[in-house]
Formats: C-alpha cells, sequence, structure tokens
C-alpha cells in the first residue's frame, strides 16, 4: 500500500481517538479531504523543482507508535542546551515524556498542545490562532488532519519569559519506519518576548519521516527569537513548515541551522500585518555525503515602513546537495519597505551542488530591495596565507569556514547555544573542539 493510501484509511482509526463533537474535527475533516485532493508534492511543481521526496515515502512508516519503555536522561543528555535553565518540552516517537520536560502554568503557558486542544481554558486561543495562518498545502494539510500533540506556548501580554523554552522530539527506532508529525502552536501577546530552541533528534539508524507545522502569531511589539537545530542521523528526514503572522511594531527572527539527516526541507513563510514589522532569516547549511538540504522561504510585505532581512550560509562538500528558495512579495500599499536577501555558498568538491532561485515581487515604487547569490570555493590565497604562518591545512579550511558562517553567528542571542552551534560545526568540518552534539 502506497503512503498516502494508508495514511487516508488510517484518518479513520485516527478520529476513533479524538473528539469528533469539537470545532478541531471539522478543521481536520477538510484537512484530510485538501491531502487527498493534492497527494505528496512532486518535482513537477516549481516549489518542489529541486526536491524529490520518492525515496522518502518508499518506507512502509508506522503512522501510529506505540508507547515503548521510555529512555533515561543520560541516553539523551547530550542533546539538551543544560548550560542555562530552560523550560522543556520533551517528545519521544511523537509522545509526551513527562520525566524529560519541565513545563509551565505559571506566568507562560508551556505545554502540550493535546492539552490546549481540549482545554475549556485555551479554547479562546485555539480558535482564534489553530490553523489560521498555516497555507492550504499538501503537506501543511497532512499535518492538520492528524494534529494532536506538540508544543503549545502562550505569552500573555506584557509578559517576558523568565528562560527560553526548548522543544524537543527524539525518535527511539522502536519501529522499523516511523512518521511522527508534531504540531506546534505559539502565541506571543502585545509587549512580550519569548526565546524558543527547537531540535528533532534520531537516536537509531531506522528511517524517520518527521512532518513538523509549526504556527507563530507576534502581537504588537513582540519579540520572538526562534532557533532551530537540525543535526540528525543520515536515515532521518525532516519537512518543516513554519508560519509566522506578525502585527504592528513586531520582532521575529528564526535562524535555522542545517548541519545532518538525509533530507530536509525548510519552508518558512513570513506575513506581515500591521506598520514597522521586523523579520529576520538566517541560516548556516554544512552538509556531506549525500545531504540533501532545502531551504525555502517567503516574506509577504502587506503594509508601509517595514524591514525583512535574510541571510542564508551553505557549505556543501561531496556529493551534497542544497536548495535555496527566497521569494519576496513587496505589495503595493507597502511603501518604504527595506527587505534584503543573500544566498552565499561554498562547494568545498566537485560533485558537490547548489541551486538558487531569488524571486522578488514588487509592486511598490518607493522600496528598497535587494537580492544576491553567489556560489564558489575557498580562497586559495587566503588558504595560502593561513597555512605560510603554520596553521595546517584543516584547520585554516576550518577557520576560513568559521568567518564565512560567522555574521549568522554573531546574531545569536543565547551566548550558551552560540557555543553549542560554533563546536558542531567544528566536528562537522573535522576540528575536534571536544564538545558532545
Amino acid at each position: 500500500m502506497e503512503l498516502k493510501d494508508k495514511l487516508l484509511s488510517s484518518f479513520l482509526a485516527f478520529e476513533e481517538n479524538v473528539d469528533m463533537n469539537s470545532d478541531i474535527h471539522d478543521i481536520r475533516s477538510r484537512a484530510i479531504k485538501d491531502f487527498e485532493e493534492m497527494g505528496f508534492p512532486t518535482r513537477k511543481q516549481e516549489a518542489w523543482k529541486y526536491t524529490s521526496l520518492n525515496k522518502v515515502l518508499k518506507h512502509d512508516y508506522t503512522v501510529f507508535p506505540k508507547k515503548h519503555d521510555t529512555i533515561d536522561y543520560r541516553d539523551v543528555e547530550k542533546y539538551f542546551i543544560d548550560d542555562i535553565d530552560t523550560y522543556k518540552i520533551v517528545f519521544i516517537d511523537g509522545i509526551y515524556a513527562s520525566h524529560l520536560s519541565a513545563t509551565t502554568h505559571d506566568k507562560i503557558d508551556a505545554c502540550l498542545m493535546s492539552s490546549a486542544l481540549n482545554s475549556s481554558k485555551y479554547k479562546p486561543i485555539i480558535d482564534n490562532y489553530f490553523s489560521t495562518v498555516a497555507p492550504k498545502e499538501s503537506l501543511t494539510s497532512l499535518n492538520t488532519a492528524f494534529s494532536r500533540e506538540g508544543a503549545f506556548i502562550n505569552i500573555p501580554k506584557n509578559t517576558m519569559a523568565d528562560k527560553p523554552i526548548q522543544v524537543l522530539n527524539f525518535s527511539t527506532g522502536n519501529e522499523s519506519a516511523l512518521l511522527v508529525q508534531p504540531r506546534n502552536l505559539i502565541v506571543v501577546g502585545e509587549n512580550s518576548h519569548v526565546q524558543i530552541i527547537e531540535r528533532h533528534q534520531s537516536l537509531t539508524d531506522q528511517p524517520v519521516l518527521t512532518n513538523s507545522v509549526t504556527e507563530v502569531y507576534a502581537d504588537k511589539r513582540a519579540i520572538v527569537d526562534y532557533y532551530k537545530i537540525q543535526n540528525d542521523n543520515h536515515n532521518a528526514s525532516l519537512i518543516d513548515n513554519t508560519f509566522i503572522e506578525q502585527h504592528r511594531e513586531s520582532i521575529c527572527s528564526v535562524h535555522t541551522f542545517s548541519f545532518g539527516g538525509n533530507l530536509t526541507r525548510n519552508n518558512l513563510n513570513y506575513y506581515q500585518k500591521g506598520e514597522r514589522i521586523d523579520s529576520t532569516l538566517k541560516g548556516i547549511t554544512v552538509i556531506g555525503g549525500k545531504q540533501h538540504v532545502d531551504h525555502n522561504t517567503l516574506v509577504h510585505h502587506t503594509e508601509p515602513n517595514c524591514e525583512s532581512h535574510q541571510d542564508y550560509k551553505g557549505v556543501f562538500a561531496e556529493s551534497s546537495t542544497g536548495v535555496f528558495n527566497g521569494k519576496i512579495i513587496v505589495n503595493k500599499e507597502a511603501q518604504k519597505t527595506n527587505a534584503f536577501q543573500a544566498n552565499n555558498n561554498i562547494l568545498l568538491d566537485d560533485k558537490a551542488t547548489i541551486n538558487s532561485k531569488p524571486q522578488l515581487e514588487i509592486f511598490a515604487d518607493d522600496v528598497k530591495c535587494s537580492h544576491g547569490c553567489t556560489i564558489g570555493q575557498l580562497d586559495d590565497e587566503a588558504l595560502f596565507y593561513l597555512r605560510s604562518r603554520g596553521i595546517p591545512l584543516k584547520e585554516a579550511r576550518a577557520l576560513l569556514m568559521y568567518a564565512f558562517a560567522n555574521n549568522v553567528l554573531e546574531s545569536v542571542k543565547i551566548p550558551e547555544l552560540k557555543a553549542r552551534i560554533t563546536k558542531i560545526i567544528a566536528l562537522k568540518l573535522g576540528v575536534n573542539v571536544g564538545y558532545s552534539l
């Protein structure tokens, strides 16, 4: 049975275990019909021209994993950022792991999506925000149809989260092949601030496909710092869909660090719904082997006096493939827009590939918009200079690549996270700095 048919038949069983009288039931029912109509994306679609899901979809995935014996903290300790105090929302094979988590309902809500979906306390938030910014697309609709578990983060008006929130999704490999579909909802009230660190991590070499959807709502003057760490095993594939709606004078930044996994596709969409909004999208990709990372971004400017900044760096070794498809839309009303986009790439080997496609659709006449793309190799003269000063070849190459990615790293606002990312990059480049993953 093909995966699409298996999912359609599995939806009936899924419905038996959820509240069919809730408003969410209608949303799920419409979503599964949309997925049935659209199916999985193919390379015939322009947005998926350089990324094929055929090899990923061939596995016989388990859709409803069983709850297995819990994993111990010592088994996954290295994946946490424990240098700082954080809230933690942890899932194992898509199921909440209370013994690894540290949630809260005090000044903020950092808890479970399943609780929010079934609680009268959070019904106004669910009614107002759930599945209202995520577009009707194939994989988003599939996630919506099976939406049940994930992270629910609610930061009330005039509140600063007292510490960052870590959201970790572990896959145990107890299933021969596993499909997980986390659904996250993040609502940040007026004048509020939150920092979020997200990671998907497989613990074995069994095939795992994660189809994740995150909706973020930033009210007036809210500040959101979101960091995504993607450093998974070679049989793990991730399709990460993040949709952000911003309102007047809000500031939202997403940093995506892609270092591992089989196939990674990041769909990151920003929708600006007010004036003087600042949107930042930054990423670093360092991959090798036959790994494939695809960044697909959209920033839609609809109001005047807003800014957006995109800066994506890629380092591709061996037979790896990178894709960057960045789109900026500026509506006629969005005068005085400043929108910048840059995609810079280094190919370390002859068989490495990068496909870059910047897109600008500008309908206003008083704007500053630019885009740039570079593809090249390490500077031989700079490499020679470093080696002439006694620096070995491997370390010299690593230094140049650090410098290449440094402006993205410098914008990370959590020092402990910046140190962790820096040392992951060092390990990817083959320089031993004595640090965990």
